[in-house]
């Protein structure tokens, strides 16, 4: 079991690099072509190896999706809210150190998450009946209470609403899209012109500043505080059904500003994605239920032990933070770009993509999405209004109505 367990790592994180590298490709995907070709893999695909190599795919991804949301403001699912902050300290020159705060924000949650995947093991089952029902109450009162203390609450209020119907509609309608690499593939265009497309819209001109590093700028409390707030954030969105990393970051806004404390939230947001990974595999094995499309994988096969899957885990955090490290050290090369055709290939890039992933329905979600995207910004209020496209569809699944 070591030996295909070794294995399986091994070919997680190679896949796990391209997922979170290329926009568009999330971990479920690569999970589903694993699936997929598994019958093709004569040798050296056993149930273990296969398993391991979807987890350490997904693990890896959650260091390594932070990359192209710095560098070229591309969100993905689990980037949405965090690209803002990213985005915005590479064009001061600090694209580095949002990326090594990422990472050190995953890190942290690896330390974290593993005695909490153990304690779940004995927690869940206990605790899962209470809260059930409850789930779309408490997405409702604290999105509420979001709205209430925002500077505008009849536009935030607006933007939210009208994001949730977009999310509705569009997963109402997904049958429309091509869905190449399955449902998932819906939220890049939704996501993108929520949160990209517009953002590059309005974006400084001129040149790539030079990127230079000179240490993380967070003393040790804001680490702790940070590392501890997303990966509750994390574990709870991974423990509750029909809740996502998307939510997770929502949630966290309520505490930490991303607009005013820009390096915490990257590394409360990094750390609530890894731990999320974490607890939707402590719920699978506690609850036998699936909370992401990796974990719908997983449980269609033969599961190795639990701790087998956390060694794995373990690994592919630490090589991926190593690899994100050294990839966030080329950041120089980027200096001397301009920023505006740099802005408008990456748009040229989204808009090729979502047409290849959905088809034409994927462009009509992202001109829909990019036109909304840009009201906060005339209105002056928080982008993470936005996030009622998921939100709004996840809290009426929550209370039986079906959405997707």
């Amino acid at each position: 079991m070591i030996t295909s367990i070794a294995l399986g790592t091994f070919i997680g994180i190679a896949l796990g690099l391209i997922s979170g590298l290329v926009p568009g490709i999330h971990a479920n995907t690569m999970a589903g072509a694993l699936l997929s070709l598994q019958p093709l893999m004569i040798t050296g695909m056993d149930a273990e190896t296969l398993a391991a190599a979807m987890f350490a795919a997904l693990i890896t991804h959650t260091f390594l999706d932070i990359i192209p949301s710095t560098f070229l403001g591309i969100p993905d699912a689990d980037t949405a809210v965090s690209v803002l902050p990213a985005h915005a300290l590479c064009l001061e020159g600090r694209g580095e150190e949002a990326v090594r705060i990422s990472a050190l924000g995953s890190a942290a949650a690896t330390v974290i998450g593993i005695p909490l995947c153990a304690a779940g093991l004995f927690i869940l089952p206990v605790l899962q009946p209470a809260v059930d029902w409850g789930i779309g109450i408490i997405l409702l009162a604290v999105l509420g209470f979001l709205i209430v203390m925002s500077d505008s609450p009849g536009w935030a209020g607006a933007v939210f609403g009208a994001s949730g119907m977009l999310g509705i509609f569009v997963f109402q309608h997904s049958y429309l899209a091509w869905n190449m690499l399955g449902d998932t593939s819906l939220l890049m265009p939704l996501l993108s012109g929520l949160f990209g497309i517009p953002v590059l819209l309005v974006a400084s001109r001129g040149l790539m500043p030079e990127q230079e590093f000179h240490g993380i700028g967070l003393d040790r409390r804001s680490i702790c505080r940070s590392s501890l707030l997303g990966t509750a954030a994390g574990a709870l969105v991974g423990w509750l059904p029909g809740l996502s990393n998307a939510t997770a970051n929502a949630l966290l806004t309520s505490v930490i500003g991303y607009d005013t404390d820009r390096r915490e939230y990257i590394l409360a947001t990094s750390a609530a994605n890894t731990a999320n990974a974490f607890l939707c595999l402590a719920a699978l094995y506690a609850l036998s239920r699936t909370r992401n499309g990796v974990m719908v994988a997983l449980s269609l096969r033969e599961l190795p032990p639990m701790t087998a899957l956390l060694l794995c885990g373990v690994v592919s955090a630490f090589v991926a933070y190593l690899i994100t490290v050294c990839l966030a050290s080329y950041a120089q090369k980027i200096a001397g770009f301009d920023v505006k055709k740099l802005n408008f290939a990456v748009i040229i890039f989204v808009s090729l993509l979502s047409l290849l992933l959905c088809g034409p329905f994927g462009i009509l979600i992202l001109v829909l999405a990019t036109g909304l995207g840009a009201v906060p910004h005339l209105v002056n209020v928080r982008r993470v209004f936005c996030m009622g496209a998921v939100v709004v569809p996840v809290m009426l699944y929550a209370w039986g109505i079906a959405v997707f």
